[in-house]
């Protein structure tokens, strides 16, 4: 079986593979402060709850945007799993050529992503991750990642507008029937979903006419339902 892990900046998401087919998957709290052991110690009760024994794990890939996070889990797939994880960068060979100014500068999920949505369903492609911050990636027909577009996330602008006035509050992130915001809770409800998603096609558009209108698009992340 496959392990794979994408380490992410609001939380972690695990998935076990057998060949191409999903078993299991959890999604967990990022915490740059918790050590292997923790993390090793509640992998292995999860893995426990699904049924799947630790010793079927004979492979593990990673990608990571929590550069502290990363070798606490090569430290724990060498410790829990004595298996040493291939950790995703721009110099893996992923069957997608990056294109970026600075290869380097790409994060792993970008690429895992692209590479994921081109291996399923070719190109050209958008990949919209809704996340912390949305991103845009492109993918050409080619397989070539020529690049994208970062955005606030709807969580962290929400957030941002908690903190940063004195009279909004935070309120819950629901797609309302009408734009024009009857109250107050209505109007940052409608400004931050509606416009997200008003973001959004707006950047497939801008992204369709460089790549071609043909261009295939796919969404990730976990704020993807209430945008679709």
């Amino acid at each position: 079986m496959l392990l794979a892990l994408d380490i992410g900046n609001t939380n972690i998401a695990l998935g076990v593979f057998r060949a191409e087919e999903l078993k299991a998957t959890w999604r967990i709290a990022t915490d740059s402060a918790r050590m292997a052991d923790e993390y090793g110690l509640m992998l292995s009760q999860m893995l426990e709850l699904k049924s799947v024994p630790a010793k079927e794990v004979k492979a593990i890939a990673l990608c990571s945007v929590v550069p502290p996070l990363t070798p606490t889990f090569v430290e724990l797939s060498e410790a829990y799993f004595g298996v040493t994880p291939l950790v995703v960068g721009s110099g893996t060979r992923t069957g997608v050529r990056i294109l970026y100014d600075q290869p380097r500068d790409v994060g792993a999920d970008r690429i895992v992503q692209a590479a994921a949505a081109f291996r399923f369903y070719g190109g050209p492609l958008v990949v919209v991750d809704c996340g912390t911050a949305t991103v845009f990636d492109g993918v050409t027909a080619q397989g070539e990642y020529v690049g994208g577009a970062i955005a606030p996330g709807l969580r962290l602008a929400a957030e941002s507008l908690f903190t940063s006035t004195s009279q909004l509050r935070r309120v819950d992130l629901l797609a309302p029937q009408t734009a024009i915001g009857k109250n107050t809770t209505h109007a940052m409800q409608s400004g931050l979903v509606l416009g997200n998603v008003d973001l959004i096609e707006g950047m497939v558009k801008r992204f369709k006419r460089e790549l071609g209108q043909n261009a295939k698009v796919i969404g990730t992340g976990g704020l993807v339902p209430l945008i679709a």
